[in-house]
């Protein structure tokens, strides 16, 4: 099977997957948030940023490390080398991992007392402890996976760790913990702790073998040398993410018209923005294929496949990210009486909707930019970004409310995503479409604004579908070209 072929067919097992495994979480949350409210999604949102950031912590750059150095040495053609990576990798993760872990643990009543506002999420962070070092491991095998090509695997165990985490959490709630919002954060723990147990187990029995002879040598000083500055420049990203989380509904009750800052974190964060991301499932897969396909191109010298690939990534990014922003804003009141039965949510979502266009783009910015060596660029650009945010929301949430954290999501991304596309631009030397880009946008405004006016999701979805769809075809946005391109991807002749 050919290249494009290749990844054409990966992508859509990837997508595929992801719809469910997203469908099945975005599910699931609407339940949550019908069982603990907004205040308890809002704490749940607190324990699992926390979770996050110790899990950054612990993983120190060990995942993209893992995808990096696989991909680069089967670009070499040294194969063999491969057993030696993943050696290497989980050494360190697991290293790594136990210190974090340990910090964790140590720290989890100070974190809840001083910043969280309750005990009662103790119990959870000590146990997301306990599991950080097989986590850590999981995510070294899933970097594997993706560089050796391995996605159908990756994939059946994907779906396997998703009803883990469902099923167990699901008994949980529904047997032991009732409405109580920090035994609820402790069943979703236990979920997705069973869930990365099981995926390391499942990854590590399926692992390919790489056919080298002997014990190849761990890369230590290449493992260091990748994984130190992503680690260094990645913990200090979410350090500033996670400080973010926890200081929104303490600033914000700080504003006079609060009434529930929890409430509102939780709506934002806990109801609005998976919505606002279900549909990235098809470029966060296309994402997570092109940084191994970028870095054996790099490996091999193949500049004319990189122009390519970035050229034709950055433009499918851009269209599908208008038509699911559009989409978005046309269905945000419905779907928010749909999903949380509030209109609320729904003004929520259409607000942020205008920017998934630019939200969708900097994600596969972000992977091309890694694929070709540009981590420690990035990783500057989000620590900037993220050190702004936190900057903006303790200055604008008080004085602002709500408002000042759309202002200060808004600023901080556009220059993330600027910087970012900059430095993809600088490094592959291609030449972005600003017309057609201008011309797209106006034409998605158009089709949305007039398919909100309509009644019912399905039928404002289809005619705004419709409606965009024709105004690309006769503005030449997309055309006979495309159509010849996919067919001879599908047909492995690219």
């Amino acid at each position: 099977m050919r290249k494009g072929n290749k990844i054409f067919y990966d992508m859509l097992l990837l997508t595929g997957a992801n719809f469910l495994l997203r469908l099945a979480g975005m599910s699931f949350q609407v339940y949550l948030s019908g069982r603990i409210g907004a205040a308890g999604v809002g704490l749940l949102q607190l324990v699992l940023s926390v979770a996050a950031l110790s899990f950054t912590v612990g993983s120190a750059g060990v995942r993209t490390c893992a995808t990096y150095l696989s991909a680069g040495e089967l670009g070499r053609g040294t194969a063999g080398n491969l057993s030696g990576v993943l050696t290497g990798c989980c050494q360190y993760g697991l290293l790594s991992g136990g210190a974090a872990a340990a910090a964790l643990w140590y720290s989890a009543p100070w974190l809840c007392e001083v910043w969280i506002g309750g005990r009662e999420a103790i119990a959870a962070l000590r146990l997301f402890a306990l599991f950080l070092p097989v986590r850590c491991l999981h995510g070294v095998m899933t970097g594997y996976f993706t560089a050796v090509k391995r996605v159908g695997s990756t994939v059946a165990v994907g779906f396997l760790e998703q009803g883990c985490s469902i099923a167990v959490t699901f008994a949980l709630l529904s047997r032991w913990t009732g409405a109580d919002s920090g035994q609820s954060a402790l069943a979703v723990a236990a979920g997705c702790c069973a869930a990365d147990a099981l995926g390391f187990l499942l990854l590590l029995a399926l692992r390919p073998r790489t056919g080298g002879r002997g014990r190849a040598r761990p890369p230590y000083r290449r493992i260091f040398q990748v994984s130190l500055p992503l680690a260094l420049a990645d913990t200090l990203r979410s350090g500033l993410n996670t400080i973010e989380d926890l200081i929104i509904p303490r600033q914000l009750a700080l504003f006079a018209g609060t009434v529930n800052a929890m409430a509102d974190y939780g709506m934002i964060r806990g109801m609005v923005f998976p919505v606002l991301m279900f549909p990235a499932a098809i470029l966060f897969s296309l994402a997570e294929l092109l940084v191994p396909e970028f870095s054996r191109c790099t490996a091999c010298g193949s500049r004319n496949r990189v122009q390519y690939l970035a050229k034709q990534g950055l433009r499918a990014a851009l269209l599908f990210g208008l038509c699911a922003g559009g989409m978005l804003y046309a269905l945000a009141d419905m779907l928010g009486e749909l999903l949380y039965q509030s209109r609320q949510v729904g003004a929520f979502l259409r607000l942020y909707a205008v920017f998934v266009p630019m939200l969708y783009m900097d994600a596969l910015v972000d992977a091309m930019c890694k694929g070709l060596g540009q981590q420690n660029a990035n990783a500057r650009y989000n620590t900037l970004t993220s050190f702004l945010d936190v900057v903006f929301l303790w200055y604008l949430l008080p004085r602002l409310g709500l408002d000042g954290y759309t202002v200060s999501f808004a600023v901080t991304h556009l220059i993330n995503f600027a910087l970012s596309l900059r430095r993809l631009i600088r490094v592959s030397g291609i030449r972005p479409a600003l017309g057609k880009t201008a011309l797209a946008a106006a034409c998605t405004i158009a089709a949305g604004c007039m398919a909100s006016l309509l009644d019912g999701v399905l039928w404002a979805g289809g005619c705004y579908l419709l409606l965009l769809g024709g105004l690309w075809y006769l503005c030449r946005i997309v055309g006979r070209d495309d159509c010849l391109w996919l067919r001879k991807l599908i047909g492995g002749r690219y």
